[in-house]
């Protein structure tokens, strides 16, 4: 143990190590993502269509498959300097207290006041919103990571913000809205009847508690009717999983400069931002041919789009407003139980992540909400951190994989995402400790119903 104990509790980056530019592994991929489609004419989305939506230089990068490496504009990597990089942590306590002989590593990103990853693509995409003149910006939210997240952003850079949160969140997490609100943000509860769609949608599922999807097409029906406006998203796009990878840059820099290389990659995976941004350069390594990981998303049973779902082109929305995209999805009008998966309640994967894992580069698995809340609690009481529900997805894993190597004696090296804080998850970890929890899985049934209105493409 002295030989291990070389290595520190927490591996700390200097600001001078944080990566200078964002790494695009679409451009080492040998079977690009399919490209987005206009859902009038099914034709690949062109750049000055998606300007209607999105800002200019993030289309760009949106649609840019060949450039392996794209520069941190200056004022983005000062903002980043307030809270990058981020510390890799060596859970020495968890493994003692698992008895595993498995060395486990988990990037922390929690430490900024949003709680979660989610401010290295918010900062991003208001700095461009910002550089292009724009008056404000509208996004969705889940669990509210993404929405505060941006709300900072927006706040830093002068900018009006319009959050739809999906109507579970909106309820269990008040707290969450109220940080929001602090940084200037409006946040709305969705579906709502504030606009067209949202009242089509309350409409066929008067008692709906909301999804991703609901939520994003109403900021998108809002960004497209307001001059001056446009579109951000925090998850799934191509562009998002680009600002991402300085999760997984910096996580590969802090191995390295110890010699450890990491068996098993694990991270949570929703839309695919923190699992994308995470995985990066190892998969990127991998594509060359000059190193090989076993990489596992972890899904929430409730809503299993890698393991159950079709890769199909279908509608990122509810409201079948927004282009289609050729993903692993469970069908746009999904709308998973009111559980306490926040983040990862969305009906689709990023289309990289889905081209990936249908190349076989990459393994899924599902976890439901009591054994995830079990992980979490297990490591909030050893690690000293209270996880988010998302992140704690992928402790499960991480624990799981590490009992294994207890069985059989292999000393793996297991690195996991730990994406942010559970602080504004109360009412969660309280329907848990009160027994009161439950473990919705759909039926293959109710899965099939969705399928058959699949866009034919």
């Amino acid at each position: 143990m002295s030989e291990e104990k070389k290595i520190p509790y927490k591996i700390y980056l200097d600001e001078n190590e944080m990566p200078k530019q964002w790494y695009n592994v679409r451009a080492d991929m040998k079977n690009k993502p399919a490209p987005l489609l206009n859902p009038g004419t099914h034709q690949p989305m062109t750049a000055e269509e998606l300007g209607g939506v999105f800002c200019e230089e993030l289309v760009a990068q949106e649609l840019d498959n060949e450039h392996a490496y794209i520069d941190i504009p200056e004022e983005i990597r000062n903002f980043y300097k307030m809270y990058r990089p981020s510390p890799l942590v060596r859970a020495y306590c968890l493994e003692e207290k698992l008895g595993t002989p498995a060395k486990i590593y988990y990037k922390f990103e929690g430490n900024n006041t949003s709680g979660s990853h989610k401010l290295n693509s918010a900062i991003a995409q208001a700095y461009y919103a910002k550089k292009q003149g724009l008056k404000g910006v509208t996004t969705e939210t889940g669990a509210g990571q993404w929405g505060t997240a941006l709300s900072m952003a927006c706040s830093y850079f002068d900018l009006d913000c319009k959050v739809f949160m999906v109507k579970v969140s909106y309820e269990q997490k008040p707290f969450r809205r109220e940080v929001m609100r602090t940084y200037g943000a409006s946040v709305t509860p969705s579906p709502s009847v504030t606009t067209d769609v949202g009242k089509k949608i309350l409409e066929a599922h008067p008692n709906t508690t909301g999804s991703l999807g609901c939520a994003i097409s109403e900021a998108v029906e809002v960004a497209v009717k307001n001059p001056g406006y446009r579109y951000v998203l925090g998850s799934v796009l191509n562009q998002v999983l680009l600002h991402q990878s300085v999760i997984g840059l910096e996580t590969k820099t802090a191995l390295d400069k110890y010699g450890i290389k990491p068996d098993i990659v694990i991270g949570c995976a929703g839309g695919g931002s923190n699992l994308g941004g995470l995985i990066a350069p190892f998969m990127g390594e991998k594509l060359r041919g000059e190193a090989d990981y076993r990489i596992i998303a972890v899904e929430p049973a409730s809503c299993p789009s890698f393991t159950r779902g079709v890769y199909a082109y279908d509608f990122a929305d509810t409201g079948m407003v927004c282009p289609l995209a050729k993903m692993y999805t469970l069908g746009s009008d999904f709308i998973p139980s009111a559980n306490h998966a926040g983040g990862l309640r969305y009906h689709g994967m990023s289309p990289v992540l889905s081209q990936l894992y249908d190349d076989g580069l990459m393994e899924a698995t599902t976890v439901t909400q009591t054994e995830v809340f079990e992980a979490a609690e297990q490591f909030a009481r050893v690690e000293g951190i209270l996880p988010a529900p998302e992140s704690s997805h992928a402790i499960r894993v991480a624990i799981d994989e590490a009992l294994k190597c207890k069985e059989t004696g292999e000393e793996k090296t297991i690195v996991f995402g730990l994406t942010g804080t559970g602080y504004f998850d109360m009412v969660a970890y309280e329907k848990f400790h009160d027994g009161e929890m439950t473990d919705y899985i759909p039926t293959d049934d109710e899965l099939e119903a969705f399928r058959k209105n699949l866009p034919q493409v």
